[in-house]
């Protein structure tokens, strides 16, 4: 039972007091949701660092937040746009120092239109690259210096490659993959991407962090998992050469669906 990989949780500062025990108890991986909004970090984010600090007496787990996201893509082609972005990234890594964080959730700026067009118009595909570059070049020094890995979490990503690719290129420790199940589901339903579990395979060595949620495959559901249709043997057979690198988070909207996700993953044997 011990060697079945262990699961973490994304949690918001409000229902962490439900779950601290839990997740303190095995040292689990956990993501703190709190920091992708704008007015918390424009705001007085460090009264909710001491705040999750306080609530984590005790832990000694990794530790990771999910990164701003919301108004923005990483591959804007205006660059005052992109200034901001480059700010917001600033501001999450400036969290994560004062958090002890490790690992920040980023998005990825693959859309569905690129996947269409990357060689419809010149130099498309490097042109995300490129603006992407602009994006995090800034940040990506205090990144590595803070010991913080950014990984890159598909979201339209109907290319298992693009976003890896994307990874590889900033040669940095900094920059690394996620992959979340159900929008890598919705984009096998929906788009005709592969499905789930060839987005594991094909991140393989640069896969940092994992997303477990389950959907449909029409929408992004955040169900609980056994709620939707993911194929979860499919998944954790593809996650096993990996071992325990990637940070299996479970990321719910409903936070009541937690502990009924791991102890159905525990009951299939295939995580605790």
């Amino acid at each position: 039972m011990t060697d079945l990989p262990l699961l973490g949780a994304a949690i918001p500062l409000a229902s962490l007091e439900l779950y601290k025990d839990w997740i303190i108890a095995d040292q689990r991986d956990l993501e703190i949701q709190d920091f992708v909004m704008v007015d918390v970090l424009n705001g007085d984010w460090e009264a909710r660092v001491d705040r999750a600090k306080a609530l984590l007496d005790g832990y000694a787990g990794r530790l990771g937040i999910h990164g701003p996201f919301w108004g923005f893509g990483l591959a804007s082609q205006d660059p005052d746009i992109r200034a901001i972005v480059t700010r917001r990234m600033e501001q999450g890594l400036a969290v994560c120092e004062a958090l002890g964080a490790t690992q920040m959730v980023i998005h990825s700026p693959y859309s569905t239109w690129h996947y269409n067009n990357r060689d419809n118009l010149p130099d498309a595909r490097q042109q995300v690259v490129d603006l992407t570059h602009a994006t995090l070049d800034p940040v990506i020094a205090r990144a590595e210096s803070a010991n913080v890995t950014m990984v890159l979490e598909n979201i339209e990503d109907k290319d298992t490659d693009d976003r890896c690719l994307l990874a590889e290129s900033f040669d940095s420790p900094a920059v690394r993959v996620s992959v979340d199940t159900g929008h890598a589901h919705y984009a096998h339903g929906s788009t005709g991407a592969p499905p789930v579990d060839y987005y594991i395979t094909r991140a393989g060595e640069q896969l940092h962090h994992v997303h477990l949620q389950d959907a449909d495959g029409f929408a992004d559901r955040h169900w609980a998992v056994g709620k939707g249709t993911v194929n979860w043997h499919a998944i954790f057979a593809a996650l096993a050469p990996l071992g325990d690198r990637p940070r299996l988070i479970l990321e719910l909207r409903d936070k009541g669906g937690i502990l009924p996700s791991a102890a159905y993953l525990q009951e299939l044997g295939l995580a605790r």
